[in-house]
C-alpha cells in the first residue's frame, strides 16, 4: 500500500497520516511515513520527543553532494541523475513504536520544477520507497505533490485529499486533483475532517463530485490538546482513532 496525502494547510492531513500509520501498524503491517511537507511536523504528531532536532534530507548538504557529485547551490554543474539511495530509508529514518519516519523536507530555491542535486536526490528516494519497498508507505505531501514524478505516480495506490467543511478547502482539493491528473495518478479519495454534524458530512459529499469519500473524522478538541502536548492523536481520542481504522479497512479491502 502506497498512499500520498494532500490538502490545504490546517485541514488535518498530518493528523490523518499519523492515524493511518498507527492503524496499519496495529493491523500487523510494517509502516514508513514520509514527511514531504515544506513545514514538517509529522514527527510531533507521532509523538517523537526529539522532533525539533530532526534534519530533513533536503538539508543534508554533505549527503547530497556525496550522492550526486555536485555542490549544493552550484549552477551549471554536472551531477548524477540516478544517485544511490537504497540504503537511505533505513539509515536516515527514525523508529518509534513500530513506525518508521523519514523527513524529506523541500527544495527551498530554484522553483518547484528546478533540476538540482537536492530535488534529484529527493525524487529518487521517493521513487525507491514507492517502487522497491514492501512496507506500507504513507506520504504527507505538500499541495503540489511535486515530489512525485511521472514514473512514480502510477504506482501510488491512491492520492487522498483531506478536506474540511468549507469552500477554500475544496478549491485547494481541486488544484491537488489537477496536479495528480497531470502526473498520471489514477486513484483519488476524499477524507472529511473536523466534522461536527450531518450538515458537514452532506457538504463534503456534495462537493466531492466523482471522487469517492473514504470516511469522516469528527472534530476533536482532544486532538488539538494532544498536539500541544506532543501526544499522538491516536492516544487522545478514541472516536477519531476509530474513524481512521475504518478508513484503513476500506483502503485494505
Amino acid at each position: 500500500m502506497k498512499l500520498a496525502i494532500g490538502g490545504k494547510g490546517g485541514v488535518g492531513k498530518t493528523t490523518l497520516v499519523s492515524l493511518l500509520a498507527t492503524s496499519f501498524r496495529d493491523n500487523g503491517k510494517k509502516v514508513i511515513v514520509v514527511d514531504a511537507d515544506p513545514d514538517p511536523n509529522l514527527a510531533g504528531a507521532l509523538g517523537f520527543k526529539e522532533a525539533g532536532d530532526i534534519v530533513p534530507v533536503a538539508e543534508m548538504r554533505e549527503l547530497i553532494e556525496e550522492r550526486t557529485g555536485a555542490k549544493v547551490g552550484a549552477f551549471g554543474s554536472f551531477f548524477k541523475m540516478n544517485p544511490t539511495v537504497e540504503d537511505l530509508p533505513d539509515r536516515l529514518s527514525m523508529e518509534k513504536d513500530g513506525i518508521r519516519l523519514l523527513v524529506m523536507g523541500t527544495v527551498k530555491g530554484g522553483g518547484s520544477g528546478c533540476v538540482c542535486p537536492e530535488s534529484v536526490l529527493l525524487k529518487n528516494l521517493i521513487t525507491h520507497l514507492i517502487l522497491n519497498r514492501d512496507e506500507v508507505i504513507i506520504m504527507d505531501m505538500e499541495a503540489g505533490v511535486e515530489h512525485l514524478g511521472r514514473g512514480t505516480s502510477q504506482s501510488v495506490n491512491m492520492l487522498i485529499i483531506v478536506v474540511e467543511p468549507g469552500r477554500r478547502s475544496f478549491e485547494t482539493a481541486e488544484r491537488i486533483k489537477e496536479f495528480g491528473d497531470d502526473i498520471g495518478i489514477e486513484n483519488f479519495g476524499i477524507v472529511g475532517n473536523k466534522i461536527r454534524n450531518e450538515t458537514d458530512k452532506d457538504f463534503i459529499s456534495q462537493n466531492a463530485g466523482e471522487i469517492p469519500v473514504l470516511g469522516f473524522m469528527p472534530y476533536s478538541g482532544a486532538v488539538i490538546e494532544a498536539d500541544m502536548k506532543g501526544i499522538p492523536a491516536s492516544e487522545a481520542d478514541e472516536a477519531i482513532a476509530k474513524a481512521a481504522r475504518e478508513i484503513m479497512e476500506k483502503l485494505s479491502s
